[in-house]
């Protein structure tokens, strides 16, 4: 949600690069999801904050200042909206102002005690012009400032905005700019995501590295409860009492912006879904050590404490979950300790037994996901130890738990997770391997030989991009008119229904509902009528056949109430063949292996629907990439 950029050049010479940046920023940011953008800018020649914003796409507001161009500056601050508080409208829009147009914010989250702070004000003769929590925010900091001035005879944004974050409820990032200090922009952060970018004679500021990634690859990680002033040359951090944080923890980003662009494509999904099995392959990159022993180098939990866990809990949000039940079939089958998986907004409601010899694995592509970052701190607050399975260097999870396994997926644009999905499959995977080998609940030679089958998926993630794509583009234009879908798997298979059924939602707006196979019976088979499509993931017949046996009987039932069966199966089953309408194929590969190949034709499915339909399917209606509010 919200994307936020910051700019602070040199006070020498006003030019256009403050506004450059800001809006070359915000589009690598729109995949956060938003509903309108804005701008502010600041130079040492002007009696106030020059802002414009819009309601709608970036492009309104880049048609505005093409139509009626903003003057140079030196500093300047940008933001896409995701509404909370207020319709999406040009004056809900960030950013706001203080009374006297001086001062302008920005503000990603949500200040629970904005309504009592507008009451005072309003009782001291303030007026709002918006129905946002981030007005008053930007009237409150105007008053400080005031304040500030009339007691020492002069500005300062930074001390202001310390008194600030001491007055604010909720989850907040803030960025601010004041017209009298023309070379700075402060920041604040409370539970939502800040991070500084390290320019040579400028710096930057976003709500992640992707605002500024196409200027600099330094960056600089702001924690909880800490606030930063940027200026061309200085970068200063304290807490919120103004405490100086001494020497704070910078890292460089692994990837550049091309990273972050299309390259040709026709959206970003369609992309990120091809760049599966590289996801894949870089996620088990740098595993082994020189022994051949699975050694997860950003893992910082010592051996004893592995040793000593009898439960695993995962807590996840939407796709990551289906990623953690995943996790549970394999980690209880390898390491023979059980798995739970818990939503995490749901996780901290239900009084969870948490105790030192429970590892809490939090999985997030953003990791700054807010419910599973609240869960985490209950987990650590009961004396769990936590891991973090993420995307995303330097982000709120990876930093607040006590060892990160990075997916290395490249970064993720689309709002709806494919090659993410993919890749914290993988790290579960290595995770379960990694414990097995501690525990010592397999043989080094069987892990291997499970070590073997992951390196070949991302070949088989090809051969079916390569091989299904057009028989699954047809199927979507069959399919384009139906009304409803019902996805069903068994074992492994039952996540990756879940999943494939929410990509569907998500994208092509098309009501869906995945269910384990095994509860057909008791209940969903009464939505099944002439031509409903009905989607299996078929287990292989290999191995464990009573499973391939249900699934073909679940199969033949709704078949005889005159289903559309769509399978997802392994390449030449004969029950199969026999019982379809349409197949999407896959090679033949281990059954705790086959998720990484089953979702890719779900994935393709569901954006071929949307693309059908005229849908975006980067940026589907009311949903936003990193969900930083609970």
């Amino acid at each position: 949600m919200c994307g936020i950029v910051g700019y602070a050049g040199s006070i020498q010479t006003a030019c256009g690069k403050p506004l450059e940046v800001c809006l070359q920023g915000l589009k690598r940011l729109e995949y956060r999801g938003y509903d309108s953008a804005g701008v502010a800018l600041s130079s040492p020649d002007m009696d106030h904050v020059e802002v414009r914003k819009k309601a709608g796409r970036l492009s309104n507001l880049v048609e505005s200042i093409e139509r009626d161009p903003m003057p140079a500056a030196t500093v300047g601050i940008g933001h896409t909206r995701w509404a909370t508080n207020g319709v999406p409208s040009d004056v809900n829009a960030h950013p706001h102002t203080s009374r006297d147009g001086k001062v302008a914010i920005i503000h990603n989250g949500i200040i629970e005690n904005a309504s009592q702070l507008r009451l005072d004000l309003q009782a001291e003769g303030y007026r709002f012009s918006s129905s946002t929590d981030t007005e008053v925010a930007a009237k409150l900091l105007g008053k400080i400032v005031d304040k500030i001035i009339e007691d020492e005879g002069h500005p300062d944004l930074f001390k202001a905005m310390r008194r600030l974050a001491r007055m604010l409820d909720g989850a907040f990032t803030i960025l601010a700019t004041d017209c009298r200090q023309p070379d700075i922009v402060v920041g604040a952060r409370h539970d939502s995501p800040l991070v500084v970018g390290l320019g040579d004679g400028e710096n930057f500021l976003g709500s992640d590295v992707a605002a500024f990634v196409a200027y600099t690859k330094r960056a600089m990680e702001i924690d909880q409860d800490q606030v930063v002033c940027v200026s061309a040359d200085r970068v200063v951090v304290t807490d919120f009492n103004g405490n100086v944080v001494e020497h704070p923890h910078t890292y460089t980003v692994d990837w550049d912006a091309s990273a972050a662009e299309k390259g040709g494509w026709d959206s970003f999904m369609d992309k990120e879904i091809h760049e599966d099995p590289a996801a894949v392959q870089r996620t088990l990159l740098g595993r082994l050590d020189a022994n051949g022993d699975l050694d997860l180098d950003e893992v910082h939990i010592d051996e004893h404490d592995f040793k000593a866990i009898d439960k695993i809990i995962v807590i996840a949000c939407g796709t990551a979950s289906y990623a953690g039940q995943v996790a549970k079939y394999a980690i209880e089958h390898w390491v023979r300790i059980p798995v739970e998986v818990e939503l995490a907004h749901e996780f901290r409601y239900r009084d969870p037994i948490l105790t030192p010899r429970t590892l809490v694995v939090a999985i997030s592509q953003s990791g700054e996901t807010m419910d599973t970052l609240m869960a985490l701190r209950h987990a650590r607050e009961q004396g769990s130890k936590v891991l973090a399975i993420c995307n995303t260097q330097g982000a709120s999870i990876p930093r607040e738990s006590d060892a990160v396994l990075y997916t290395h997926a490249g970064p993720e644009v689309a709002v709806a997770s494919t090659k993410a999905f993919v890749a914290q499959i993988t790290a579960v995977y290595l995770l379960g391997l990694y414990l097995a080998q501690i525990k010592g609940a397999m043989f080094r030679d069987e892990i291997h030989q499970v070590l073997d089958s992951l390196k070949e998926m991302p070949r088989k993630i090809q051969w079916v991009i390569d091989t299904q794509s057009s028989a699954i583009q047809q199927a979507a234009e069959r399919m384009l008119d139906a009304r409803s879908f019902l996805f069903l798997g068994r074992h492994v298979g039952y996540p990756v229904a879940l999943e494939g059924a929410l990509k569907l939602k998500e994208i092509a707006y098309t009501f869906t509902e995945g269910f384990a196979a095994g509860e057909l019976k008791h209940g969903p088979i009464a939505l099944v009528d002439e031509g409903e499509p009905v989607v299996f993931i078929v287990p292989p017949q290999r191995g464990r056949n009573v499973l391939h046996a249900k699934v073909i009987s679940g199969i033949e039932e709704v078949k005889a109430r005159g289903a559309f069966i769509i399978a997802v199966a392994e390449k030449g089953d004969p029950d199969v063949e026999r019982y379809a309408d349409v197949v999407f194929w896959r090679p033949q590969c281990p059954t705790l292996m086959s998720p990484l190949v089953d979702v890719v034709p779900l994935q393709l499915f569901a954006m071929d629907m949307a693309k059908l339909k005229g849908y975006d399917v980067d940026k589907p209606r009311n949903l936003a990439k990193s969900v930083t509010v609970e």
